[in-house]
């Protein structure tokens, strides 16, 4: 099957913003996977924002009490 690409281009977006962009598209990148979709993903600082973002919500869900 021929592969397909898609562009995508940003204006005037803050870091927050892109950060929370390519953050969105990599859980959509996981949930297609299950239907046999491998998506790649590039931009940058995609690496750096998928490892700090994915560390601060792994420790926050350590961090809850339980509610007993």
């Amino acid at each position: 099957m021929k592969e397909k690409v898609i562009t995508i281009k940003t204006n005037d977006i803050s870091q927050r913003q892109y950060s929370t962009l390519l953050l969105e598209l990599n859980i959509m990148k996981q949930a297609w996977k299950s239907y046999g979709v491998d998506i790649n993903i590039k931009a940058p600082g995609l690496k750096s924002i998928l490892n700090h973002e994915t560390k601060v919500n792994n420790n926050a869900t350590k961090d809850r009490r339980s509610s007993k």
